[in-house]
Formats: C-alpha cells, structure tokens, sequence
C-alpha cells in the first residue's frame, strides 16, 4: 500500500520549472531516497511533500489524505535537516520530548517514549546531557530521535549527514539503516551523495532537471542503467565514442571511433536502449570493475598504455591510454607498471550501449 502518492507535481519560480510533472509513490515502511545533482528538483519536492513549498501543478496524498492544499503542521510528516537545530538550553531529553510536550502529551507517556526512542538509538545514558557534551554523530542521533518520537506517518530527511566526515557519514548510514528497520517508519530521504543513497535506500529516484530519469532498487540503477546519465552519476564508468560497422545475425561489430579497434558484441547480452543501424554513433559504457588487464591480446581487447596506477587497499586502479581515451581499471591483484603495454577487455554482458545524447 503507497503511504506517499505524488501525482504530475510540477513547481515553477517565475521562468525556471524547477520540478516537471513528477509522479512516484513511497510504500509503507519503504525507504526511498531522490538522488540528483544540486538544482535537479529533490530538495523542492520534500519541501513540497512537507508542505513548506505550494505546487505549481500537481497533488499529493499522505496516508489516502490530500494534503495538497494543506500547511505542514497539518500533514503528518517530520522533517529532519542538515542544521540539526537541537536546543543548546535543553538537555537530550528535553530535545526529544519538546514536541510531545507541545501536543499536550502527559508527563508519564512523555518519559515513557523519550526513554524508548534513546534506546533505540542507543543513547540511554545520556538524557540529562546538554547537546554541546555530545559528539557529531550522537547529536545527528538526537536529531533523528526527536523527529520519530512523534511516529509521524512520514519521515522527510534533506541532506542531514551532509556535514559529517566521511568516517562518520558511513557510521551514521548504518545507524539509519538499523533505526529504519526497528521503527520500520516510511522514509523519504533527498541527497546529491551517491555513496549514501546507494547504501541506504530500498529504492532510488534519480533527478535530472526536474525530471526522474529512471528509479527502481539499487542494483536496477546500478547494473541497469536506463541513460548514460544515470550510468555515469552511480559510480565510476569508462565511455568511449563508437560507430556501428554492422548489425546482423543478432551481433553488433563496433568500432572504437579513436584507435583501430573493432569489437563483435550480442545483441542479447548487451544493456541497450536503442535499436543501433549500420554507421550510427552510440557511446559503450563499461564500468572499472568490469575491465580485465592482460598482457596477450585476445582478439577482442582495446590495447593501451599504463599511465598511471593507484593502490586502493582492496584492490589497484590502473589508468590506461588507449587513443584519445583514457580508461580506468580496477582489479585485485595488479603487477602491471607506468609505460606497460596491456590489453583491455570486459564481458559483453557488463557493456552498455547507448544512442548518442
């Protein structure tokens, strides 16, 4: 059941149409994440699903209610922001419980839940403290306790782990997760941040423009690119300028517009959008984990020179100088060097191919 029903949402500011007839649902306890680039519409569409922005076009419903025309006090929504805003005059406690105590919740059901909700983000000990006693990440779960205590039908998030370290940030998506999952409270969260989004989430949104350019679970995004656009914003992606030779007997031959390289690819197994004829321009996206590194060439490899490597820990990204291209390649066991002559190769299955854009 869709606790959230956005339907043809469109908001516009003078010429600029900063969302374009955007429709997606948020199930029940799902969590959901809208992903994009800065100015690509996310922001402005949790603030209008939180009733802060008033839609140019457009309804939304929350819970089979429209709230469209309602203000935020009357939508059963939290949002929870990167400024945390947390009380410096009030202790953790207080913070959480200050808004049941604005809707007249006794004193006894008010200790009550605020003792449940620090358990559940593991912060029992720590009601009498004042937030300045508390580190980044404790004050992050302070924030996160008071706006669940309430059990909102909806939870908003815009961008709240933006201003931890890195260290910290990926601490604290475990965290969300784990509270997400005990409270199983709906979520729609908003972030440019692709690591976050990708670890986080049941389902993405992906924002281009104020349009969604393709949504679905992280593996569908991920290994199923339905642009070159989403392909390049999830995650590293080597692309290459190519000309179709041929198209026959559910094979295309592809040559590689900057080196000599013709490459013969199925038509079954490559992820393509687009129905490629002889002497069209496509663009072949493979992503670094899926480039193999040899020394023989196999008949169907792209030769190149090593330029340089970089040693990651779990593995080495080899950049490589094929023509006018300069690949990435990220293997476990590397013992190429800088002026290496090398061959690079990928599984048809791990290509994509897509129309020029």
């Amino acid at each position: 059941m869709s606790l959230l029903e956005v339907t043809d949402l469109t908001k516009e500011f003078g010429d600029l149409t900063a969302v374009d007839d955007v429709s997606l649902e948020v199930e029940d306890g799902e969590f959901v994440t809208i992903l994009g680039p800065s100015g690509s519409g996310k922001s402005t569409i949790l603030r209008m699903v939180a009733g802060f922005e008033e839609p140019t076009e457009g309804s939304i419903v929350i819970g089979g209610d429209d709230v469209t025309d309602e203000p935020p006090f009357k939508r059963d929504v939290n949002m929870m922001f990167q400024d945390l805003a947390l009380f410096p005059h009030l202790t953790v406690a207080e913070n959480i419980g200050y808004g049941l105590k604005q809707q007249g919740v006794p004193p006894e059901e008010r200790k009550e839940r605020i003792e449940d909700i620090l358990e559940v983000v593991r912060l029992s000990d720590y009601g009498d403290r004042a937030p300045e006693e508390l580190s980044g990440g404790e004050q992050q779960r302070v924030a996160l306790a008071r706006a669940i205590v309430n059990e909102p039908k909806l939870m908003l998030f815009d961008e709240p782990l933006g201003s931890l370290d890195r260290k910290l940030r990926q601490h604290m998506q475990f965290e969300l997760q784990r509270i997400q999952a005990e409270t199983g409270i709906t979520s729609l969260y908003v972030t440019h941040d692709q690591e976050i989004a990708m670890s986080i989430s049941d389902r993405l949104i992906l924002l281009n423009e104020g349009d969604i350019e393709q949504s679905g679970t992280v593996e569908d995004l991920y290994d199923r690119p339905a642009s070159q656009f989403v392909a390049d914003f999830l995650g590293d992606v080597n692309t290459v300028s190519a000309t179709v030779e041929s198209s026959q007997n559910g094979e295309l031959t592809l040559s590689l517009d900057d080196t000599e390289t013709s490459l013969v690819v199925s038509k079954d197994d490559v992820r393509s959008l687009d129905e490629h004829r002889t002497g069209s321009s496509v663009d072949l996206c493979v992503r670094p984990h899926n480039v193999d590194l040899s020394d023989t060439d196999t008949g169907q490899s792209v030769p190149g020179t090593v330029a340089n490597r970089i040693y990651k820990g779990e593995g080495v990204t080899y950049l490589i100088e094929a023509g006018t291209t300069t690949y990435k390649a990220t293997v476990e066991d590397g013992d190429f060097s800088i002026g290496d002559d090398v061959y690079l190769s990928w599984d048809a299955d791990e290509a994509y191919i897509f129309g020029e854009e």
